[in-house]
């Protein structure tokens, strides 16, 4: 038998301590997050102060500025008496006040409320549709079964149906192939379908317009298929999700970096606004020069902690600086010239070029934004790959590049262009790109194909 004996190896293991585990937090952080780690670092660090924040306006400054003074309450119960000014700003104030838009479940509960009690629907067939349209998801299908919401199912059945031909049409179905069953039954056209099982199985047809041989599945001349297809392209598989985008949170927006031309010059800062100025607490320190030693240690140990804390934020704020000037180097015909001339960049690039991992690198772009002279773009944005090109000088393009190529060329067509034209016109460019990429761009890019264009310039 063979005896066990102790083996010694030698392995390398990186052991993080809490400062260095802190620092890479605080570099992972996009900038709405980092206040509000700051705001509990504040908290909870009595030695930590906030010495200014630009982000934020009191009354006094607004007090400094008479062009932004505004009364807070009304100085008469009279509308009438607040004069033709005073009266304008108020409704300024009114129409200014944001809304929130409306839910695709109050859309149908809106109408349920309208459908008269006796004629229709009684009271227990309401409260069942009601309750339907709850169970109801950003694409207007069920979240759950119906028949696990009631405990009498009897009359489900009638219940579905009222939800489903209020509108959106389509609604309170399974899935998209019963959606769209429901909205060519409504839809009271006149359109022959010998088998709408064959047709939903064949949906691909449809949208890349092999009207041959969805005709030969259906059984149908080429022209009546082609007929069908241009209704089938008019229903929505998704009806609920017209207001699903409606009523999703609003993200705001705040740029990190601010890239600024000054005689030509490209400058780079650092958006003071966005980042509160912290200091250790004067009084505070004056606790570590007491007699009392638990008070001094205490005093000690979060001085410690505060002057840490302001030394990692300086250190992320030097690496953003230092990440965004290398970008700004090997993009800089992208901040003279505009998004078309974006270059390929690799996070590797930026590594190399800083002596950083790439793993540095890429905590600081994701989530980070940088506002330049054509937009607030994200960080992560100037990292995109090469697409050789197809010309005897060998250049290359960038992905992004390519596709502000393709939005051009889509908005100033004079004729709606197919994706094999499209990709024609680019090989003239010296872009070589496959149709199929082509039409995946242009869906990244959310223009439609060439059949939706002209769909559109007809409703025109």
């Amino acid at each position: 038998m063979q005896a066990m004996r102790p083996i010694l190896a030698q392995q390398q293991h990186l052991k993080m301590n809490p400062q260095m585990l802190q620092s890479i937090k605080l570099m992972e952080l996009p900038i709405a997050e980092l206040r509000e780690r700051i705001e509990q670092e504040l908290e909870r660090n009595p030695a930590l102060e906030l010495v200014e924040d630009k982000s934020t306006v009191t009354l006094d400054v607004t007090k400094t500025n008479p062009g932004a003074k505004y009364e807070l309450f009304e100085t008469s119960s009279d509308p009438g008496r607040r004069g033709q000014k005073a009266s304008e700003d108020h409704m300024r104030f009114i129409e200014g006040v944001l809304t929130r838009p409306e839910t695709l479940q109050e859309h149908i509960l809106k109408q349920l409320q309208l459908v008269p009690s006796a004629s229709v629907i009684d009271e227990e067939l309401r409260v069942m549709a009601e309750t339907l349209v709850q169970n109801l998801d950003d694409d207007g299908f069920h979240k759950e079964k119906p028949y696990t919401l009631f405990a009498n199912t009897q009359r489900i059945n009638e219940a579905v149906k009222i939800v489903q031909g209020l509108d959106p049409i389509g609604c309170c179905t399974k899935d998209y192939r019963e959606s769209l069953a429901v909205q060519i039954e409504l839809s009271g056209e006149k359109i022959e379908i010998p088998d709408i099982e064959i047709l939903l199985d064949n949906l691909e047809l449809v949208e890349r317009e092999k009207y041959n041989a969805l005709s030969k599945k259906l059984k149908l001349d080429e022209e009546d298929t082609q007929d069908l297809c241009d209704f089938i392209k008019t229903l929505s598989p998704f009806p609920g999700r017209a207001f699903a985008s409606s009523h999703s949170e609003t993200r705001y927006v705040i740029p990190d970096i601010k890239v600024t031309r000054d005689n030509n010059e490209l400058v780079i800062n650092l958006n003071d606004e966005a980042f509160p100025v912290l200091g250790i607490n004067p009084n505070f320190e004056k606790f570590g020069e007491s007699n009392d030693q638990a008070a001094r240690e205490f005093a000690r140990k979060n001085i410690n902690e505060a002057r840490l804390f302001i030394n990692h934020l300086s250190q992320r704020s030097q690496t953003l600086i230092r990440v965004a000037n290398a970008i700004l180097e090997f993009q800089r015909a992208f901040f003279i010239n505009g998004p078309k001339h974006l270059a390929p960049l690799t996070l590797g690039d930026i590594a190399r070029e800083l002596d950083v991992h790439e793993t540095t690198v890429s905590r600081t772009a994701n989530g980070k934004y940088m506002q330049t002279e054509w937009g607030i773009f994200e960080i992560r944005y100037f990292f995109t790959n090469s697409i050789s090109g197809a010309g005897s000088s060998g250049s290359q393009f960038s992905k992004e590049s390519v596709k502000e190529i393709i939005k051009e060329i889509i908005i100033a067509e004079n004729r709606i262009l197919s994706d094999k034209e499209i990709s024609s016109i680019l090989s003239g460019k010296g872009i070589a790109l496959a149709r199929r990429t082509v039409a995946k761009y242009r869906k990244e890019l959310d223009m439609g194909s060439s059949y939706n264009r002209k769909l559109s310039a007809r409703q025109d």
